[in-house]
């Protein structure tokens, strides 16, 4: 009995979902080996500008509708299932719903980053400017994390794996 309670002590953190809560700040960033997922829409992109070498998946659309299946095929087309990654939004409010949904029920290694880029940009992180092929869209400023304070206080829908988007 002894026995079996160790070997799953030992092994039992490989069954369960592995959420860690990191700040986001430029260090963290900067420097880690992480894959970082930006799960912000891509009017956010735009607006704030991305994280070097992100991988841009969007969870929630611009009205807040989402397609689970799709968003989990696209972060398997980046990560693999036992590869810690982080992700990143506007706050670290979608974050921390989004790395339960993943953690917990997925049990993908995700480390949430808190206080997303609006933290990142208050610390004096200097966002890449997210450019689509078009010449409008890349002529999209940059704004404030001040300007897009107000926008984060809308409470987020509930996940559920058979919503999908329009």
């Amino acid at each position: 009995m002894i026995k079996k309670l160790v070997l799953f002590l030992l092994f039992g953190n490989m069954l369960f979902a592995e959420i860690t809560n990191i700040p986001a700040t430029p260090k963290f960033v900067e420097e880690t080996k992480l894959k970082i997922i930006d799960i912000r829409t891509k009017g956010e992109w735009l607006q704030m500008g991305t994280v070097k070498d992100a991988y841009l998946i969007t969870f929630f659309d611009e009205q807040y509708g989402y397609n689970p299946k799709k968003f989990l095929d696209d972060l398997d087309d980046v990560v693999k299932k036992d590869e810690q990654f982080a992700i990143i939004c506007n706050s670290g409010s979608r974050t921390k719903l989004i790395s339960n949904f993943l953690g917990n029920k997925h049990k993908y290694k995700v480390v949430n980053l808190t206080g997303g880029m609006l933290n990142l940009l208050k610390e004096g992180y200097k966002p890449e400017v997210y450019n689509r092929s078009t010449t409008q869209l890349s002529k999209q400023k940059i704004v404030s994390a001040s300007e897009l304070l107000k926008k984060e206080s809308e409470p987020l829908p509930e996940i559920k794996e058979n919503n999908s988007s329009k």
